[in-house]
């Protein structure tokens, strides 16, 4: 075990933790990367093909830290780990070029948290389309900073959410560290295959007929063909061990586990499309594990034959779009609203989280603040080959819709594109105009009493009101519109 360094200010803000720190780096020959100004990544020199980077480093709390993932009256509290969580790094340079994907072992980053890292990720000298941040989305990782909002989804005070801050900013230092060490770590030259094969423990709790199945599988190889490194996907929400008090990656993390066990490869996961997949059956460490196995199982033997050859990353981009909430902020909206979260605040029948949201919605409907639309990043990457593959990374908790509209303007299936969420920030769910015409729904965010102000998982992310769909071919644009708009013109630029 080896004690955290505080060589770096930025990790003297941190906790004081005893972590354990293990960095995988691929063997072959070390490429120092030059320094331009105060960044990393130099111009000079020039790979042909590609090469690649690996790095992870432990970001498991301590016991005694509160757990994220289900909403609770009171905050629930760590006694321990069942298995260690991390950030990962993978490091894909083209041309010279790096393109970092990290993924961390957390519920899922917030804007500010994930801005942060961000913008010290960038001043390493890397281009801001070529930085990911994505989330496992396990429901027994850390509380992080803003949304979920502490306060309303656990009942959180104030020193409690100091509690989350400080793991928060450390969890960001570390983020950092790990990408600029993996920067500065070995290069190892490699060719990169795609597949996809599929499982089947997945189902719509949306009772829509969109079901996740496949599991994209890209490795990295040497030049004699030997497996590296895998990245590989599956849409479905983290939730088999269901509610613990031990922290825990689920079946994301147990299947990494297992798969570089087997094969002694660095691996790494990417949430698909889940905000309405779960899975079938108990909710239990047995689960967890059976699934988790079932998922490496799968990967492991797609590892031992060569999928499509494909080159890159190519071509990258990176936009924002604003989704639009249901909401207005003319005074006769806004008296309504203060009216029905009066009513819900003295309403004792309903969910404690209920009434803490509408706590908030009153105050911030006293400062005239609420919020009329939501931000999201949207990215993608495109890999060369025939056909090639573009990978789109989606932040919030999007549903399997995107996915299928996606798919069908790129061949069908994943084949072609990539599609996963949890990328860079989780505001919320991101329904479509199938699960809002729902009339009452979690994911939707669509509640009973007051359909025209929150519910569900609107009020555990903490807005005001729903997403806005797009009843009639007259009405304006909706959420669907929209980020179907952004994800094809994300996808087209690349």
């Amino acid at each position: 075990m080896i004690m955290r360094s505080t060589e770096n200010p930025d990790d003297a803000k941190g906790p004081r933790l005893t972590v354990r720190r293990r960095r995988l780096l691929l063997g072959g020959s070390v490429v120092a990367a030059s320094l331009l100004g105060q960044g990393l990544v130099g111009s000079s020199a020039p790979a042909a093909g590609t090469e690649l980077s690996v790095g992870k480093v432990d970001i498991t709390p301590p016991a005694g830290t509160y757990l994220a993932g289900y909403v609770a009256d009171a905050p629930r509290l760590s006694a321990g780990t069942a298995a260690a969580l991390f950030a990962r790094c993978t490091i894909w340079w083209y041309a010279g070029e790096p393109h970092v994907l990290v993924s961390a072992d957390v519920l899922g980053f917030a804007r500010g948290l994930h801005q942060s890292i961000r913008r010290r990720v960038l001043g390493l000298g890397l281009a801001s389309e070529n930085v990911a941040l994505t989330a496992i989305h396990t429901h027994n990782g850390p509380v992080l900073s803003d949304k979920p909002d502490p306060f309303i989804a656990y009942g959180m005070d104030a020193d409690q959410q100091a509690q989350v801050r400080t793991y928060s900013d450390w969890l960001a230092a570390q983020i950092v560290r790990l990408v600029r060490d993996t920067l500065r770590g070995p290069r190892q030259a490699c060719t990169l295959d795609y597949q996809v094969v599929d499982q089947h423990f997945s189902y719509n709790r949306e009772e829509l007929p969109h079901v996740e199945s496949d599991v994209p599988v890209l490795t990295a190889r040497t030049p004699r063909g030997e497996p590296l490194a895998v990245l590989f996907s599956y849409g479905c929400h983290p939730v088999t061990a269901g509610s613990q008090t031990m922290f825990d990656p689920d079946y994301p993390g147990y299947a990494i586990s297992q798969i570089e066990q087997t094969t002694g490869v660095f691996a790494q996961f990417l949430l698909g499309p889940a905000g309405d997949q779960d899975p079938i059956g108990a909710r239990n460490w047995e689960q967890r594990t059976r699934r988790g196995n079932e998922l490496a199982q799968v990967v492991t033997d797609a590892m031992t034959r060569p999928g499509r050859p494909i080159v890159g990353p190519t071509a990258t981009h990176y936009r924002e779009v604003d989704l639009p909430l249901d909401v207005t902020l003319t005074d006769d909206n806004l008296t309504r609203m203060t009216e029905a979260h009066t009513a819900r605040l003295t309403n004792a029948g309903l969910p404690g989280f209920y009434r803490r949201h509408a706590h908030q919605m009153i105050a911030q409907a006293e400062a005239g603040t609420f919020a009329t639309s939501i931000p999201l990043p949207i990215q993608a990457w495109r890999f060369t080959g025939s056909p090639g593959l573009r990978m789109l990374l989606a932040g919030g908790e999007i549903v399997s819709g995107y996915a299928v509209d996606a798919r069908e303007r790129y061949g069908g299936t994943s084949s072609q594109v990539l599609v996963a969420g949890y990328a860079n920030e989780v505001p919320a769910y991101v329904p479509n105009d199938e699960v809002l015409r729902r009339p009452i729904t979690y994911a939707g965010g669509i509640a009973g009493d007051f359909p025209g102000i929150a519910g569900g998982s609107m009020t555990v992310y903490g807005w005001p009101g729903h997403f806005r769909g797009k009843p009639t071919t007259d009405s304006p644009a909706g959420v669907e519109q929209t980020l179907n708009a952004a994800i094809r013109a994300a996808l087209k630029a690349v």
